[in-house]
């Protein structure tokens, strides 16, 4: 072998170019990897064709000559559809690294796939909106077989911050597991927030003054001020959509459900979402689970310049 082949990087494919998808081709394109896009829409691969990424026309040619694969897809049922019409290309001994936020039962089913395929799968979910994916930013929960790490690792470090490998056990769960349990946290701080603004403008109260109120004390959070400010700024535009955000919270309660245990909070979370969304915002940030509080129309109205709150100024 050669100086040179021994210094090439690793061919990956990046199957699902979404938001997240498109911003991680992009960073590894910009690093000098091989980047074979895939998308079940083709026009968000073929944005990427720009970037230097070679556009695969169906997820088996994607994989074909890859060593690397990446899933970044809306849920399970996506993932076994794009890698059931995939499997036979899948390279022997490839890696395979789910970085979608899927259940339990979905990694466990996916993991014993990729053993059947004589494929490495790591679960790999990620922590982290659009801005920190395309800053290359994210922070990867990882959990799979040790043989695994370091060839990823060079693929992680462009995409994350940081790397927690979680268990290095082939068919591990460990990681999705996490990811659950934070993204618990993180929808109930979410709806607190957006309860809090709700009850303020309903008692009268500027919400301003709760944001002054936990400012620099125990109380106070980093998330709590932003997502509170945004509900203030009318600013529902979405990071993390209501839609995927119940497609999670579902997941959540089946965990817990199998798990036998009880979750009250993630339970109304999750009743509030499904409200945001049946009343026409699906597609706004997760924050949008303010409007839920109310009947009829919200005082913090999407688009208007001031988000149209009492006492605002």
């Amino acid at each position: 072998m050669s100086s040179h082949d021994s210094q090439r990087k690793p061919g990956v494919a990046v199957l699902g170019t979404g938001a997240m998808g498109s911003a991680m081709a992009r960073n590894l394109l910009r690093a000098g990897f091989d980047v074979t896009a895939w998308n079940r829409s083709p026009e968000k691969a073929e944005a990427l064709a720009g970037d230097g990424a070679t556009v695969a026309g169906s997820p088996g040619a994607a994989v074909a000559a890859a060593d690397i694969m990446l899933t970044s897809l809306f849920d399970g049922a996506a993932v076994r559809d794009v890698l059931g019409a995939a499997a036979g290309d899948l390279r022997s001994g490839a890696v395979w690294a789910e970085m979608s936020t899927l259940g339990l039962h979905d990694v466990s089913g996916l993991a014993e796939l990729a053993g059947q395929r004589d494929v490495v799968f790591v679960d790999a979910p990620v922590q982290g909106a659009r801005p920190l994916a395309e800053k290359g930013e994210l922070l990867i929960y990882a959990a799979g077989p040790a043989s695994a790490e370091p060839v990823l690792a060079p693929v992680f470090d462009v995409l994350g911050r940081r790397t927690e490998w979680l268990d290095q056990t082939a068919g591990s769960t460990a990681a999705t597991a996490l990811k659950l349990v934070v993204n618990g946290w993180l929808f109930a701080l979410t709806t607190a927030s957006a309860e809090a603004v709700a009850l303020a403008q309903g008692l009268g109260v500027n919400p301003e003054r709760f944001q002054a109120a936990i400012a620099g004390g125990p109380l106070d959070n980093p998330w709590a001020q932003l997502k509170s400010s945004a509900i203030l700024e009318g600013d529902f535009s979405p990071l993390f959509a209501v839609r995927a955000a119940e497609k999670d919270a579902d997941l959540i309660a089946e965990a817990a459900e199998a798990a036998r245990v009880r979750l009250d909070v993630a339970a109304a979370v999750r009743d509030r979402f499904r409200r945001a969304d049946a009343n026409g915002h699906a597609d706004d940030d997760m924050v949008a689970t303010y409007h839920a509080s109310f009947d009829g129309e919200s005082p913090a109205r999407k688009g208007s310049p001031d988000g149209g709150v009492v006492e605002h100024a």
